[in-house]
């Protein structure tokens, strides 16, 4: 392994982990201020991502096909709040739980209808199709640099967000203390609907821009909800700057584990026994960073209710 690959991994590690962000800080919001446990979040970052490859192969407008995919999803997202969510708020988390399961269940036979079992392909825009040359050495992805990008421009703007402005005060307080927020007057059914239609907006803008690099198919959102709830966990329900942090540390571990430890595994053990034991530890790496931080910060790193 040289330094090249190394850095080169690294990188992916930071735009899969602010690609996570993007799920999680919804589903943080979601969890922490309507203490509701909402597993069909998963369900909004596919449809974000076949809205998105549908636009894009009828236009070839990859910014078009990124709005219309969070326009679209938002819709769906406002009809999802009134006519389901509000029935769960008062409900408890096993009743979540199965209902969303449920939700699940549906987006993914919605998705067979409308566009078929066969994955659906994506591509990036032509103009980010090449590799950039960082520092004379590092031929990497324009595409992955502007998953980077945006995905600290979005963490930026949700921190201003959240620290600066009136909205941003209300949903600290709900995450701190929803009853004594709505005791103050805060108006809470207003503050779920803003709260919830933003969470689904990121995670339409995060499957959108993870189409081109990922497969566009039935269950992806089932499989990276696991991995966004790890991220929630370890930076602290209701934290927007736990998430982040959570987010950075689960994609760089888990894509350095399925990165180094194949390779590194093969100087000390057989070929086959490495080639099957790589894997298995760099799937399960997250879980253990999760164990230990829960091990001496049982709220998380940044909890918003301390």
């Amino acid at each position: 392994m040289d330094s090249v690959f190394i850095a080169e991994q690294l990188l992916n590690g930071i735009a899969y982990g602010l690609m996570l962000f993007l799920l999680a800080a919804g589903l943080t919001l979601v969890f922490g201020i309507m203490d509701t446990l909402n597993l069909a979040h998963g369900a909004l970052y596919m449809g974000g991502a076949y809205v998105a490859a549908s636009v894009m192969q009828a236009s070839n407008n990859f910014v078009l096909s990124v709005v219309a995919s969070m326009a679209a999803i938002m819709l769906c997202a406002m009809l999802l709040e009134v006519l389901v969510m509000r029935r769960m708020y008062r409900s408890g988390h096993l009743a979540q739980v199965l209902a969303s399961i449920g939700l699940m269940m549906i987006a993914d036979d919605a998705v067979r209808y409308f566009w078929g079992a066969a994955p659906l392909l994506s591509s990036a825009p032509a103009s980010l199709s090449g590799p950039v040359m960082l520092l004379n050495i590092l031929p990497y992805s324009s595409y992955r640099l502007m998953l980077i990008a945006m995905g600290v421009l979005v963490a930026l703007l949700l921190y201003l967000m959240v620290k600066y402005t009136r909205i941003g005060m209300v949903v600290r307080a709900g995450a701190s203390n929803r009853q004594m927020a709505e005791l103050m007057g805060v108006r809470v059914k207003q503050v779920f609907f803003f709260v919830f239609v933003i969470g689904a907006a990121l995670a339409a803008f995060a499957g959108a821009l993870m189409g081109p690099l990922s497969a566009v198919q039935i269950g992806m959102g089932n499989t990276i909800i696991i991995p966004a709830l790890v991220v929630i966990v370890i930076g602290g329900i209701g934290s927007i700057r736990g998430a982040l942090v959570a987010a950075l540390l689960v994609g760089m571990i888990d894509t350095s584990g399925r990165a180094f430890l194949p390779p590194l595994l093969k100087m000390t053990l057989p070929a086959s026994v490495a080639a099957d034991l790589g894997p298995a530890l760099a799937s399960i790496s997250m879980y253990i960073l999760m164990a230990i931080i829960l091990v001496f910060k049982p709220n998380g790193l940044f909890p918003a209710r301390a």
